[in-house]
């Protein structure tokens, strides 16, 4: 039988590797598959090493606060455009979420410019402006995620116009608490909300898998007991149900921020992915290398107490799957190793919580302001610890009216067994919370926190009689300045 010659030699070549041991496959074996590479590459695979009916990548980006004590949070999101940007991503297929208040604000340091790492560039640059001010808002990202470009109110109107073989990124980064996620203009993003929108994008067969990455305080608990498995979507979030997350490269820690910058710049899970993926071909490296990597430096490298437990939720099958899938592929990483988990150095922190306040002491601490205006920063910091302290009274109060003295902080600060969701009654915590707004205040990102106490509430099927009563009772006189989270609206 005659042999054309290309076959005959492709041929020779795997019975070679076939007979070569495995770690001269690895060396030598490598070395003479590259020869023969563009021989034996499989017909499906492009010139870019990106296999035909991929689809188009699609990325939604939120952060969810605004003010220049949370500068961390857009610093995270636009860092994270230009990665995607790097891997090919184009804009049209990338929606931004951000108040944009930052940049331009009278105590950046830089103006114009936005780094989140302190010896990182501007990230800023060329970041689009989908969704700024007031037109951030659960509502519209849920138009965005559904593709209904009629449903959006305000901003560029560029929403998820995806296809059946599509994939999506989503990252968000802002405040958290239980079972919710912070928006700078009010209502929360309630988890329930959020997974009901996943399941409409699902049964509408618009995309093929889907990846979200989310950065808040207590984020897990948006997805216990209510993400299903058979949506092809895997999320992995900063902390469990019941933990903070932490912001980092602040004033005072180390690594510091350069001198002049009085805010943190970035948060810890969220540095942590995008630094990963920074330093890796992602073509190589797993969804499942980075959530470890990811997990290692998001827990400070186990101790926990300046640190949390990343979790993960949803289709864990699709863990194997290479990152370049959802952030793309940026050529100049092209030599660059798979996943090494060689970042082991310890990072200083501070709760997300407790960020807004370190930001204002540093801006009282250097202020070259004169003394009266100096003074106006002191009096907000008193205001801030003020409210706090109402809050956290408030909710103490309310529970011992409600279980008497004994079981009140016990059944408010119940945390329910893994796999169950937060709240039975979703729409009871939501009017559970505008009362006590009503009466109490404004929860502000601080107060966030409180919604598993609202949450035990309605699990013990209190009557909403009883928790008005409770609430009018607790804060009766109490000065509603702060009701509302932004123009007087609500958080639920």
């Amino acid at each position: 039988m005659a042999f054309h010659r290309p076959v005959f030699h492709l041929a020779l070549l795997l019975l070679v590797l076939v007979m070569l041991p495995s770690e001269a496959v690895a060396g030598r074996g490598a070395g003479l598959l590259n020869r023969w590479e563009p021989f034996i590459r499989s017909p499906v695979v492009t010139e870019a090493g990106e296999q035909k009916g991929n689809g188009t990548r699609w990325a939604v980006l939120v952060a969810g606060s605004s003010g220049f004590g949370n500068y961390r949070h857009q610093a995270d999101i636009c860092h994270a455009f230009q990665i995607l940007k790097k891997g090919g991503l184009k804009d049209e297929n990338i929606v931004v979420f951000m108040y944009d208040d930052i940049a331009t604000n009278d105590l950046n340091p830089r103006p114009g410019v936005i780094i989140n790492h302190p010896k990182g560039g501007d990230v800023y640059a060329g970041v689009p402006k989908d969704y700024t001010g007031e037109h951030v808002t659960a509502f519209n990202l849920f138009a965005v995620l559904l593709g209904d470009k009629n449903a959006v109110k305000g901003g560029s109107g560029k929403v998820v116009d995806s296809k059946p073989n599509d994939r999506i990124f989503l990252y968000y980064s802002d405040h958290g608490g239980p079972g919710v996620l912070g928006m700078p203009n009010m209502p929360f993003l309630y988890g329930v909300d959020f997974i009901e929108v996943l399941k409409k994008k699902h049964a509408s067969g618009t995309y093929k898998e889907m990846v979200i990455y989310v950065e808040a305080c207590e984020s897990g608990s948006v997805f216990e007991g209510l993400m299903p498995e058979d949506l092809n979507i895997y999320v992995t979030t900063a902390s469990n149900a019941e933990e903070s997350s932490w912001g980092t490269y602040c004033p005072g820690m180390n690594p510091p921020p350069p001198p002049e910058y009085i805010t943190c710049l970035g948060d810890l899970y969220s540095v942590a992915w995008m630094e990963d993926s920074e330093m890796h071909n992602l073509k190589r490296e797993t969804i499942e290398q980075q959530y470890k990597s990811v997990k290692a430096r998001t827990s400070n490298y186990n101790t926990y107490s300046a640190g949390s437990h990343v979790m993960e939720y949803g289709s864990k099958k699709m863990k194997s799957e290479r990152l370049y899938l959802y952030q793309g592929f940026d050529p100049a990483t092209e030599n660059f190793p798979p996943n090494k988990f060689h970042l082991n150095t310890h990072m200083d922190v501070v709760n997300q919580r407790d960020a807004d306040l370190l930001f204002l002491w540093q801006r009282y601490k250097t202020s070259k302001e004169k003394a009266e205006k100096k003074a106006k920063i002191l009096e907000q910091i008193t205001e801030t610890m003020k409210h706090r302290i109402h809050l956290d009274g408030s909710v103490d109060t309310i529970g011992v009216l409600l279980f008497g003295p004994e079981k009140g902080p016990s059944t408010l600060g119940s945390v329910r067994n893994r796999g169950l969701p937060l709240v039975d009654d979703w729409g009871c915590l939501k009017s559970t919370v505008r009362i006590f707004e009503s009466h109490c205040g404004s929860l502000t990102q601080y107060g966030m926190k409180h919604m598993r106490a609202y949450a035990n509430i309605c699990n013990n099927a209190v009557s909403q009689a009883a928790v008005e009563e409770a609430c009018t009772a607790a804060c009766s006189g109490h000065n509603l300045g702060l009701r509302g989270g932004s123009g007087g609206a609500y958080s639920a």
